[in-house]
């Protein structure tokens, strides 16, 4: 049997970094929100035992063993069900590989997705939620909040995760970059950026509680949820809201210095009209929120002009990403 399951990526509205912990992960919080851009995820169960990843791309960067996020998924999931079987994942990929959109999490929660489909016919089983979200934050730190979908807040290292009140489907245009960005290596920047200035900034522990307070007074102050209005009213106040309260994300004060061709495209994203930009995680890919899809439009069409990789989409409630994540099962 056949399973195939879109891979939905996410963006990050807001990150901020805490204190580096004991287990060498830092305290997080950001709001994610998953967004239509998505890879395809194909899993198929045979007989015989064994898990094998394929990536129909040839993308050197996908990993093809062990290593492979979908791989160390699908034993688990294995593991817990006390299934058997020989495993064929099959990985379309349409999103950047180190972009900060979350790809080889969704696709590995996409994977474990399809094998439980694939296999509750035979085993007439599933995994409890509880074992879902245990397995998936064993895996990675995002990944959980791909088990939830629409708007979440994500706290600790960002595995642990709560569904929010959706923000309204807002058009937007993604911007994806060559340069790819390693997220240890932003960690560790961001390190020693604190470092250098410890004595004029405060403790981590009440920078996290500030930020909590206002991360609060924007989605507090942002009853637009469900459905974008007709004319698009209810994403600008949205967007009106987020840039009042000066959402941001950390990263940029360390990636941007390091990559200022990641500052230009924010910059760029800025001039063609966004009402609220920002990278998506520690980057590379950029992303510009707007007011109307006919205002994206005309905004990416002015960014390729310019030679910039520039997309249209727009974000996903909870509702649309699961109804949308299952394609095909034969």
């Amino acid at each position: 049997m056949t399973v195939v399951v879109r891979s939905f990526a996410k963006i990050n509205l807001g990150l901020y970094i805490g204190a580096a912990r004991a287990d060498g992960y830092h305290d997080l919080r950001t709001v994610y929100q998953t967004i239509a851009l998505h890879d395809l995820i194909r899993v198929s169960v045979g007989r015989g035992t064994g898990i094998d990843i394929a990536c129909t791309n040839k993308d050197p960067r996908v990993p093809l063993d062990s290593s492979n996020t979908c791989y160390r998924i699908a034993e688990r999931v294995l593991a817990e069900l006390g299934a058997q079987g020989r495993v064929r994942i099959e990985i379309e990929k349409r999103l950047p590989v180190q972009g900060g959109l979350g790809a080889a999490s969704s696709n590995a929660v996409a994977t474990m997705i399809a094998l439980e489909s694939a296999l509750k016919r035979a085993l007439k089983k599933r995994l409890s939620a509880s074992a879902r979200l245990r397995i998936a934050a064993e895996v990675g730190s995002d990944l959980p909040l791909f088990l939830v979908g629409g708007t979440t807040l994500g706290v600790g290292r960002g595995e642990e995760v709560y569904p929010l009140p959706d923000l309204a489907t807002i058009p937007m245009v993604v911007v994806t970059p060559q340069v790819g960005v390693s997220t240890p290596q932003a960690f560790a920047d961001w390190d020693e950026f604190i470092n250098a200035r410890q004595l004029t900034r405060p403790s981590a522990s009440d920078r996290l509680f500030e930020v909590g307070c206002v991360l609060s007074a924007w989605l507090s102050g942002s009853p637009n949820t469900g459905a974008l209005a007709k004319g698009g009213s209810r994403a600008g106040n949205l967007l009106s809201d987020l840039v009042r309260t000066g959402i941001e994300n950390d990263f940029e004060r360390v990636v941007f210095p390091k990559y200022p061709e990641l500052r230009d495209i924010k910059g760029a994203l800025e001039r063609a009209g966004s009402r609220y930009a920002s990278l998506s995680g520690s980057g590379s890919t950029l992303y510009g929120l707007f007011r109307s899809r006919a205002e994206a439009a005309k905004a990416a069409s002015r960014l390729r002009k310019q030679g910039f990789g520039a997309v249209v989409t727009s974000t996903l409630t909870r509702r649309q990403y699961w109804k949308r994540s299952l394609v095909a099962s034969r």
